[in-house]
């Protein structure tokens, strides 16, 4: 079965244009890239119908007043000064992510599915937080409301971006079914995971770093299921000094979450053994394909790709992102890909979640 799966990675890069290099090569596959926007046609043929990404240049939102606004130090401080909003707290920056159990058993599993604090706090409170996140004193802080947020509880600000992508709208038939808007710094880190929607996604402040696998590569993420946790705050007087500190509590009655087991950035040799060890299909596969995607450009990523997302500011210390979630058609292509799924391989499978169920909890980036 291996030898058939790994055809199929190849095969399937080879057919979308993109070469398979192997983790150790310094060759990465690159994401196709246009100086204009493509029109619906051009859009619908080559990118959404065979599943391929596409990167737009900044020409593509060079006439919107957040392309210039939103970078300055001040102006969304400004113009949400009284705006309360949603800001997710993890002690380093991995919310919706694998981590450790807090109360590990020997029979059970060792890692969890963990989410982030959610505090309601005033804009500036939000930004102040977010530039001061570190994960050393426990605390980083990321805006990641993934409820149609823009057009929420941003939404005297949303004016300043265009209301949906008028070439993509068309290409697929429908008007973006929410509008998200993310707001962090370098420590905040989006784990391996999917999504149902065909994603628009632009930076305006900073760059955003993707490394993307085509849906026919589930299996090199090792998706097993965990339970889910959630951080708590426990407010605590230190020397004087309020502090929050956060500790993680599983949910009651319990839940269950398919996740990727892989992390592809380990922080020390060590864990990269660990991991190396523990998922050879992902270390010993081709290499993901890399992507940067610098201020005013975006990023088409078509439904079911997974993909690991870290950040860099910008001068003003942000990494400031919109993007634009169209629904996905369940087509004959989703059949296909829950059949492969279902194949197992070396401790590859896809945990017990039912299909659609499982998928459903994978809405982050």
């Amino acid at each position: 079965m291996e030898p058939a799966l790994r055809e199929l990675w190849a095969e399937s890069r080879d057919l979308l244009g993109l070469p398979s290099p192997s983790l150790d090569d310094t060759a990465a596959a690159a994401v196709p890239r246009v100086d204009l926007p493509p029109t619906p046609l051009a859009f619908l043929r080559d990118h959404v119908s065979p599943g391929r990404p596409l990167l737009v240049s900044a020409a593509a939102t060079r006439h919107w007043p957040a392309a210039s606004l939103w970078p300055t130090a001040s102006y969304l401080t400004d113009a949400l000064r009284s705006t309360p909003v949603s800001l997710h707290l993890t002690p380093d920056g991995r919310a919706d992510a694998l981590a450790s159990h807090p109360h590990p058993r020997r029979s059970g599993p060792s890692r969890c599915f963990a989410s982030a604090h959610v505090r309601r706090v005033d804009f500036p409170t939000a930004v102040r937080l977010i530039r001061g996140s570190d994960p050393a004193a426990g605390l980083v802080a990321y805006a990641q409301q993934q409820d149609d947020c823009l057009r929420g509880e941003y939404a005297a600000v949303a004016g300043d971006v265009d209301a949906h992508v008028p070439w993509a709208s068309e290409a697929l038939g429908c008007l973006p079914e929410a509008v998200n808007l993310w707001i962090g710094n370098a420590h905040s880190v989006t784990s391996f995971h999917k999504d149902h929607y065909d994603n628009i996604y632009v930076v305006l402040s900073g760059e955003k770093h993707f490394l993307l696998l085509p849906p026919t590569e589930h299996h090199r993420l090792y998706v097993r299921d965990y339970p889910a946790a959630h951080y708590v705050a426990a407010e605590q007087d230190t020397e004087g000094e309020h502090q929050l500190r956060l500790k993680l509590e599983m949910e009651e009655p319990e839940r269950i979450v398919p996740w990727s087991s892989v992390d592809p950035c380990p922080p020390s040799p060590e864990e990269m053994a660990v991991q190396a060890s523990s998922f050879p299909l992902y270390f010993d596969g081709p290499a993901p394909i890399r992507c940067t995607v610098r201020a005013g450009e975006m990023l088409y990523l078509p439904s079911m790709w997974f993909h690991h997302v870290s950040q860099s500011p910008g001068p003003n210390g942000l990494t400031i992102a919109v993007n634009y979630w169209y629904d996905m058609q369940f087509d004959i292509k989703y059949a296909y890909f829950n059949f492969l799924r279902s194949l197992e391989i070396n401790g590859c499978s896809s945990g017990k979640a039912g299909a659609l169920e499982g998928d459903l909890e994978e809405k982050k980036d």
